[in-house]
């Protein structure tokens, strides 16, 4: 017949505590990952052409259709769309 060991009683206490130890650190560390984080900033949008163009269209409009001025009509439109 095959010996067997019997385990000291206090190996066994020790084992179980580690093993209850390595428990509550998954816990932890699984409550850490599923931290939620603030959502990201919206990033700007960058106007389009046509965006742009309309509402320099609309100013050149508010200021009576006159001509000479289209480049401050434009630049305005851009720093108002783009913010």
């Amino acid at each position: 017949m095959a010996e067997t060991k019997k385990t000291p009683a206090k190996t066994v206490k020790k084992a179980a505590k580690k093993t209850v130890a390595k428990a509550a650190v998954k816990k932890v560390v699984a409550k850490k990952a599923t931290v939620v984080k603030a959502p990201a900033a919206k990033a700007k949008k960058e106007p389009t052409y046509e965006e742009i163009s309309a509402l320099a269209h609309k100013f050149w409009q508010e200021r009576g259709g006159h001509h000479g001025s289209d480049a401050e009509d434009w630049a305005r439109a851009e720093k108002e769309l783009k913010g």
